[in-house]
């Protein structure tokens, strides 16, 4: 169930919105705000609380085109906090879906907003939500972290730190926000002891941190999926686990 905010400066549009939402069974709560600032301040009081804090929304639904900050303003200030809701824009304008997409928009309705098209929203936001809340790795202790070498130097890596790991032959490089490290160790042996950390094989290359994919894309017959910054293939033995967790909750 979602608790979900809704945010714009025309109060008929934003009760529209407000009744629809209400109507979604998949949605628990849903309040509205008139401003960018008021929203801003309800989002930071529930963002200062834990992450399953009661008032914590999952999702903001929210205008471009408003008066003092814009939609896209209050979007990238998002970018900011810790724990940051899923956005999905509410518009009448066409103009901005390529900068909303590139803020990680979850979705983009024009206006006057379907029924139907707004239940697809709820439905993106509610599987992305649902992922991401299993596929968060476990608290860190003892395994979580692997020994990598670098200029003579041996240190210890945190696994929360890794994006994806890549098999080269007995080999394993390992890629974080930082750069890549080689290890002595096989992509099958770091599969087995990564997976109650949220690592799941989508090709016999590539070992991948569920909870750091940003984009799932199908092509064609073919899957890929988008993380820190490399597109990776999903092979078609892996296809349907990988989407299955990640659509619907990914539990293992």
């Amino acid at each position: 169930m979602l608790r979900v905010l809704a945010v714009d400066d025309e109060e008929p549009a934003l009760a529209e919105l407000l009744y629809l939402l209400r109507a979604d069974p998949r949605i628990a709560h849903a309040e509205g705000a008139t401003d960018a600032t008021d929203a801003l301040r309800r989002l930071g009081r529930a963002l200062e609380g834990a992450a399953d804090a009661a008032d914590a929304y999952d999702v903001l639904f929210l205008d471009i085109r408003m008066a003092g900050l814009t939609g896209l303003d209050v979007a990238r200030l998002l970018a900011g906090f810790a724990r940051p809701p899923l956005v999905v824009f509410v518009t009448a304008h066409e103009d901005f879906a390529v900068e909303a997409f590139e803020l990680k928009a979850v979705d983009y309705l024009l206006k006057p907003v379907r029924r139907e098209r707004l239940a697809e929203a709820v439905r993106r936001a509610a599987a992305q939500t649902a992922a991401a809340r299993h596929a968060e790795p476990p608290p860190t202790a003892g395994a979580d972290r692997i020994s990598v070498e670098r200029g003579g130097v041996t240190r210890l890596l945190a696994v929360a730190d890794i994006a994806y790991a890549e098999a080269q032959g007995d080999y394993a490089r390992l890629h974080t926000a930082q750069g890549s490290h080689l290890v002595r160790v096989p992509l099958s042996t770091l599969e087995e002891r990564w997976a109650p950390y949220g690592f799941v094989r989508i090709h016999r290359s590539h070992l991948v941190a569920l909870h750091r994919i940003d984009e799932l894309r199908l092509d064609g017959g073919g899957m890929s999926v988008r993380i820190a910054g490399a597109e990776l293939a999903v092979s078609r033995r892996h296809a349907s686990r990988v989407r299955e967790l990640l659509l619907r909750g990914g539990d293992g």
